[in-house]
């Protein structure tokens, strides 16, 4: 009796193994089916849970995908200056994007003259806080006036870096960047068409377009499957049609970048640590065809910007064109000379004690869009953009009622004034410029410079967050 009872129940086991292991295989390969479930995805007969197709995210306009990684962020040689701001320290840098060049006149032109088409009859004080500031190029034991007059707007200067522009310039661009790549998008996979009558709120913006405050001109609608009496809906971001946001790199990914470690690997050993961006510690080319010419633009010495007439050294007397010189190993120009560029972060001296070693960032804090007392985001303003408030402080009720924390940033400038020129305005500067020694062709230097000035040695390039798997598609594990 007992052995029959023992079959029996190896039986029963054996038959469940079997359903279940049919089960399971019910559903297996099939991509619009839920593995957990067995329901059907974008079905509106039962219910019209949308999937968008599983894609690796689409590399947006003058960006350069830059794999991610381990690498020794800080100084290489001893500072001139006697700074101990950024001692040697190993870091992660997720996997992100990042601009080819340095942002252009011809890229800032295009950006102006947009401004001045949608807000500039009712709004000219957009236009002019946007402009670059081109004065900066005077110096009154120097005769730079044709550059004040000719730098910016002349058609022979368009491939060069902008200069005059500041940090909050620039993040202005980055986010203006973002509307237009994102409203391109949209018409390039026929949900909107083209509108050049886009006049002040009524302007693509991809908040107020996610939001649905934006119509804009509409080709088509997509298909909705949510079984709700309405047959189309608006583009979604969970739908992978739109890109992350364009922004500055932050300091960890700028160095990352400017370094191109990629070409010095063994494996998984970096075989030999950078003080440049290319190889060896020489500011020459290699290549007998180029011998003699310098790998970058920067002052070679006290009163010699681009050597002797018949043969010049770097070719260039102040900023070169954006593609000049050598691409590093992750293919991007000028990552040293040419112009200094800002970043993300703000500057403290003391920044690599207190930031993470993963994808390491010295900011304000997120930031979010407003929401009203109901959850609902507030209407956008009359340039058709949604404000952005920290977390903490997103929806209006909290607002009234809550005391944020103390920026946990003021201990760090409280004495500014006293015995630092260094606040919370300061923000991180990368890179040398044309202007100055080799020491800061380096980039692990870092200077500051006011968030609110510019400079003619200071422009700046664009950075987007990777979403997905951190290796390209190319690359892609098995």
């Amino acid at each position: 009796m007992l052995r029959l009872k023992t079959i029996l129940i190896i039986f029963l086991s054996l038959g469940s193994i079997m359903i279940f292991g049919t089960s399971c295989s019910l559903f297996k390969g099939k991509k619009d089916v839920s593995r957990t479930t067995g329901w059907a995805y974008n079905n509106p007969k039962n219910g019209g849970f949308e999937v968008a197709p599983s894609q690796e995210q689409k590399t947006g306009p003058g960006l350069v995908f830059i794999e991610g990684g381990t690498f020794t962020m800080g100084a290489t040689e001893e500072a001139p200056f006697y700074e101990w701001d950024n001692p040697p320290h190993q870091v992660t840098v997720n996997s992100f994007y990042i601009d080819k060049t340095e942002v252009s006149n011809l890229d800032y032109l295009e950006y102006i003259y947009w401004l001045k088409r949608v807000y500039g009859a009712d709004y000219p004080a957009v236009v002019q806080k946007a402009l670059p500031d081109t004065t900066v190029w005077l110096d009154k034991m120097t005769y730079n006036e044709p550059l004040v007059e000719n730098y910016f707007r002349h058609p022979a200067y368009h491939n060069y870096p902008v200069v005059g522009v500041s940090w909050v310039q620039a993040n202005a661009y980055a986010s203006w960047r973002t509307d237009r790549v994102n409203e391109q998008l949209l018409i390039n996979a026929g949900y909107l068409d083209y509108d050049p009558d886009q006049k002040d709120d009524n302007s693509f913006n991809t908040e107020a377009y996610l939001a649905g405050q934006y119509q804009g001109v509409v080709k088509q609608s997509k298909k909705n499957m949510n079984p709700d009496g309405k047959g189309v809906r608006k583009v979604r971001y969970g739908d992978g049609i739109l890109l992350p946001h364009y922004r500055l790199p932050t300091e960890a990914e700028w160095e990352y970048a400017a370094l191109g470690l990629i070409g010095n690997t063994d494996g998984n050993r970096i075989v030999e640590r950078k003080t440049y961006p290319w190889s060896g510690q020489g500011l020459r080319a290699a290549d007998k065809k180029y011998q003699g010419d310098f790998v970058a633009n920067f002052k070679i010495d006290r009163g010699d910007y681009m050597g002797v007439a018949g043969h010049l050294n770097d070719a260039s007397s102040i900023p070169a064109p954006v593609i000049s010189y050598w691409p590093n190993d992750f293919g991007l120009y000028n990552m040293a000379g040419n112009v200094s560029e800002w970043v993300l972060d703000r500057y403290s001296p003391s920044a690599y004690e207190q930031v993470s070693d993963f994808s390491p960032y010295y900011g304000s804090g997120f930031k979010t869009l407003k929401r009203g007392p109901d959850g609902k985001v507030v209407a956008k303003d009359s340039l058709g953009k949604i404000p952005l408030v920290p977390l903490n402080k997103s929806r209006l009720s909290q607002m009234e009622n809550t005391t944020a924390p103390p920026d946990k940033f003021d201990k760090d400038f409280k004495q500014y004034g006293v015995t630092s020129l260094i606040n919370s305005n300061s923000r991180v500067i990368k890179g040398g410029s044309w202007k100055d020694p080799p020491y800061y062709l380096s980039p692990d230097t870092r200077r500051y410079l006011d968030e609110n000035k510019s400079s003619a040695t200071v422009g700046f390039r664009c950075a987007m967050n990777r979403v997905g798997s951190p290796i390209s598609s190319k690359k892609k594990r098995k």
